[in-house]
This record gives structure tokens, sequence and C-alpha cells, in this order.
């Protein structure tokens, strides 16, 4: 008789395990927040910086460093020749 208890218990674990892999839904797209193309055209002196971050590609993202202000981000080509000046900057202040 207890094998018959530890059979139907064990069914029954099967069918609940089971069942919640059923209801799992994996996402079918996921939101991405990264800059996607990049700009070589300069940052206004007058622009107001408070940090920046260097986005590696990885796809759809690419290459940039990404300047920050207090209401928005500039997605810039790393390879334009005014970067090296303003990252130098920009750490300067931060330090």
């Amino acid at each position: 008789m207890q094998l018959c208890w530890k059979l139907a218990l064990m069914m029954m674990v099967i069918v609940c395990v089971t069942a919640q892999q059923v209801n799992y839904r994996r996402p079918t797209r996921v939101g991405v927040s990264c800059c996607k193309e990049v700009s070589r055209a300069r940052i206004p002196a007058t622009t107001t910086l408070i940090g920046y971050k260097h986005q590696n590609a990885l796809s759809p993202c690419v290459d940039a460093i990404i300047f920050y202000t207090e209401r928005e981000k500039y997605c810039s080509d790393p390879k334009a020749r005014w970067i090296k000046d303003r990252l130098k900057d920009l750490e300067e202040i931060m330090d």
C-alpha cells in the first residue's frame, strides 16, 4: 500500500513540475538601450558634461564614447580627433 502512495506522490510532483514549465514564457524581444549609431560632430564647449563611458561594439550596439549631461547623452565616434582632448578635460574635472 505504501508503494502506491509513493508512486502517486511522485506522479503528482512530476505533473506539477511539468505544468509549471509549460506556463513559463521567455521574452520574445529584449529591449536594448545603447548607441546604435555615432556622430563625429564635436559637442559644443558650452555643454556641461557630467560623465562618460566607453561602449564596446556588440550588435546591435556600436563602438562609442557616450558623454552624459544632466538631460541627455551623446553617442560619439571614439575615432574622432577631438575625443581624446574632451576626455582629458572631463577626467581633470572629475578628479
